[in-house]
């Protein structure tokens, strides 16, 4: 009998010791946090703007433009209290600008290589300093970036900036870098097309052309300036960032731009050390070692000091621009001395091909990647009234691995304003879809500023197409100047109806970060309940998460124009997993302060008598005693 008891022993250890190797070799153990986070985007320009003028290419004195000073104390407690817990602010190194800074020492700007008047915040010139526009007193630019650093900390946000790694404004200087450091390109054999440690590749005895303009195009829509001759002094010529490897890009390539070398040769082939097999389940410590013993290209030590350099400033965390054109050994690289240097660094990449999202996450060291390609594609396509919400458990399930990996958004600057006409013509169409975006699963969720009060980024702004907010020109954003309020920031000039928009994700966002549950466990009710429920149907979507303490019933209704009567089953797993015996149970939701619903629990099943508006969505929480 002892020795019966031994080998049970000795089994129940053997079994505890797999498990805890099996969660040592999970690359998704001890990366997802304890609670839910929230971004805030902002283009940081364009956010105290109170300029109204908003002429096509209008100047900055024309049109305006906002300031650091604007994120106030009052602002930023504000955007805190909307639910946010991170605030990227887009567009803060120093890119290329149309405007004249020249008496701070800063050269001008050619507008043949530059989109829009104030530039566009991807094409980089400078990384160890920040936007002229953005600063009071432009040659204290630097200095007031970090004041609001501080104050963004002080008010308990964290600060996001970007990082761009594939391509670099096509005049760099980087005039602003450290001793000790040099510039991109400041050492480049340039008679090469290809060295590993250039830091751009170039087209050997040809010169750089300025694209052919069509369609009506002209920089500056026509005006003329000094510099907007049809001509950059580029010799040789640099490829451009998008790949384009012609002297003369066109003019839908990435033109005010140029690729960075990583090591990657013409040819496509790898120039440096490969990560060995295995590695993905390595943790970031690990992958710094392997680094620190490797001779890596110029490129990836210049990205690393310039991130860690803005680590040191106090920034929080990047989000990396197209980060899937870079190669995923270089985020190893890269992400593994972030880390180092702040663990709890807060890491965001573009990545839009889902076949690479896993090496991007666990070989790269991402924390989190866009979940464009799959969530909002698909979120969209069922606000604009063409795609049925049976899609959503499906695009849930295919990333189950990865999910809380994967954050979710419905706008951000490269995407259209939902209530643009191009997107869904009206705000309110976006609320069933936040409410999923910002609940089914464990992902941070992220909102662009404007969505809140129902942007429609109607504005010719100059270079582009209304839809999305201009981020290539001066502008004023109309709705969101209404909440600033003569940079009151108190909302005093919104409609009742843009009011009323922004409670509603204030509401959805501050529970998100404080709910355990969102953290814990989904399961999908929807399939259940449109086999076995009258009148549900493929605009309705319904799911449970749960934790030992709360559990939750979401339902959202994605029909514009319907309203719904239905009785909603609760499957008898679920009930079973929850513990629930045959009674009654109270069901409250907690997006509206009146709503409640009887939860019957009958044989070991449950049902809900629901009655859903159009756009309406519940979060229904269990009471329990």
């Amino acid at each position: 009998m002892n020795g019966f008891r031994i080998i049970v022993i000795l089994l129940i250890i053997s079994m505890i010791q797999a498990c805890t190797k099996q969660k040592e070799n999970n690359p998704m153990e001890s990366r997802i946090k304890a609670r839910k986070e929230v971004v805030f985007q902002v283009f940081t320009r364009l956010f105290g703007n109170t300029n109204t003028t908003n002429k096509p290419w209008g100047t900055l004195e024309e049109n305006g433009v906002g300031k650091f000073s604007d994120f106030s104390d009052k602002a930023l407690k504000e955007i805190k209290d909307l639910g946010v817990t991170y605030i990227w602010y887009t567009g803060v190194p120093h890119h290329d600008v149309i405007t004249d800074y020249s008496v701070y020492g800063i050269s001008n700007d050619d507008p043949d290589i530059v989109k829009g008047r104030a530039g566009s915040p991807y094409a980089v010139k400078d990384y160890y300093n920040v936007n002229p526009d953005l600063a009071e007193d432009p040659k204290n630019r630097l200095a007031e970036f970090k004041d609001l650093i501080s104050r963004t900390h002080r008010t308990g946000l964290k600060v996001l900036i970007d990082i761009v790694p594939n391509h670099v404004a096509r005049n760099y200087e980087g005039g602003s870098t450290p001793e000790g450091h040099e510039p991109f390109g400041a050492s480049d054999d340039k008679t090469n097309e290809y060295k590993r440690d250039n830091n751009f590749y170039y087209i050997p005895s040809q010169t750089f052309k300025v694209p052919e303009w069509r369609n009506g195009y002209l920089p500056l829509g026509g005006e003329d300036h000094v510099l907007a001759d049809g001509k950059f002094m580029e010799d040789p010529a640099k490829w451009t960032g998008n790949g384009s490897r012609m002297a003369q890009p066109d003019m839908n390539d990435w033109y005010e731009t140029v690729k960075i070398n990583y090591g990657v040769r013409p040819d496509g082939s790898y120039d440096f050390d490969r990560l060995p097999e295995g590695f993905e389940f390595k943790k970031y410590p690990e992958h710094y070692e392997f680094w620190s013993t490797k001779s890596v290209p110029s490129s990836w030590v210049k990205f690393k000091d310039i991130a860690l350099y803005w680590i040191a400033k106090g920034v929080d965390g990047f989000r990396f621009d197209m980060a899937e054109m870079v190669p995923v050994e270089f985020w190893s690289y890269m992400n593994s001395h972030i880390k180092m240097s702040n663990p709890e660094a807060f890491l965001l990449a573009e990545v839009y091909n889902p076949g690479l999202y896993r090496d991007y996450i666990f070989k790269g060291k991402m924390d989190y990647l866009y979940d464009k390609v799959e969530m909002y594609d698909s979120l969209k396509h069922i606000m604009q009234g063409h795609g049925w919400t049976d899609h959503i458990p499906v695009v849930k399930k295919n990333l189950s691995d990865i999910e809380h990996h994967m954050l979710h958004f419905l706008e951000n600057h490269d995407e259209q304003r939902i209530a643009s006409p191009d997107f869904a013509g009206d705000a309110q169409r976006g609320k069933p879809a936040m409410v999923v975006s910002a609940t089914i699963s464990t992902s941070p969720t992220m909102i662009y500023f404007g969505q809140e009060v129902g942007e429609p980024g109607k504005e010719n702004a100059g270079f582009g197409q209304p839809s999305r907010t201009s981020i290539f020109d001066y502008i004023g954003v109309p709705h969101h100047q209404r909440w600033v309020n003569d940079k009151k920031f108190d909302g005093g000039q919104l409609s009742n109806e843009e009011k009323a928009l922004r409670n509603f994700y204030k509401t959805l966002l501050n529970f998100t970060i404080g709910s355990e549950a969102l953290m814990g466990n989904y399961k999908d009710i929807h399939y259940y309940n449109r086999e076995h429920t009258e009148n549900y149907n493929h605009r309705v979507l319904s799911y449970a998460r749960w934790s030992a303490k709360e559990k939750l019933v979401i339902v959202s209704n994605f029909d514009a124009n319907d309203t719904y009567g239905f009785e909603l089953k609760i499957p008898e797993d679920l009930i079973s997993m929850w513990l629930l015996k045959d009674g009654v149970y109270l069901m409250r939701d907690q997006l509206t302060s009146n709503k409640e619903l009887k939860l019957i629990v009958e044989d070991g099943l449950g049902k809900m008598d629901v009655k859903i508006k159009s756009l309406e969505s519940f979060i229904f929480k269990l009471e329990l005693d």
